[in-house]
């Protein structure tokens, strides 16, 4: 037990033991004012009522203490678990954030790699059909000097015969 608990405790035995100790004294009546006419009452008695009365309220009153601190712990709790709540909710939030962040982030190089293999894939084709076409144009040129070369040796070859 905590030391206040003891102590009310050790209290109430002593204020027990006086009262069986001095019964006979407490429950002899006496001539007692009331402020306005005489009682003949036990002086004792209504003493040991009083106390009784005041150790009653003391304990309403911490029982109400109690039950108001236990009331406001449980507030208390309730708004520290939505709390918890909403800041696990924003910590997920944040990560979630930081993944699409950090994805976006890592596709932004797939993507120029992606962007600059079509470009060099555009610019390959682009040089091959200049190519095909300077190569068509050589092969035509070439034939055309062949076709000419051939014109004029032609008719070398045929002029000795008809001689």
């Amino acid at each position: 037990m905590k030391l206040p608990s003891l102590l009310i405790i050790m209290v109430l035995s002593i204020i027990a033991a006086f009262t069986a100790l001095n019964w006979n004294v407490l429950v002899t009546p006496t001539d007692l004012s009331s402020g306005v006419s005489m009682v003949k009452m036990p002086l004792g008695m209504v003493m040991l009522g009083l106390v009784v009365v005041i150790s009653l309220l003391f304990l309403l009153y911490v029982v109400y203490l109690q039950t108001s601190v236990l009331l406001e712990t449980r507030r208390h709790s309730r708004e520290m678990l939505v709390n918890k709540e909403l800041a696990e909710k924003a910590k997920a939030s944040c990560f979630t954030e930081l993944r699409n962040g950090l994805a976006a982030e890592m596709l932004k190089p797939a993507n120029q790699h992606a962007e600059s293999k079509t470009s060099a894939l555009a610019c390959v084709d682009q040089l091959g059909t200049s190519l095909r076409f300077s190569i068509e144009q050589s092969t035509n040129t070439f034939a055309a000097y062949m076709g000419e070369w051939e014109d004029r040796l032609e008719p070398q070859t045929t002029m000795p015969a008809q001689s």
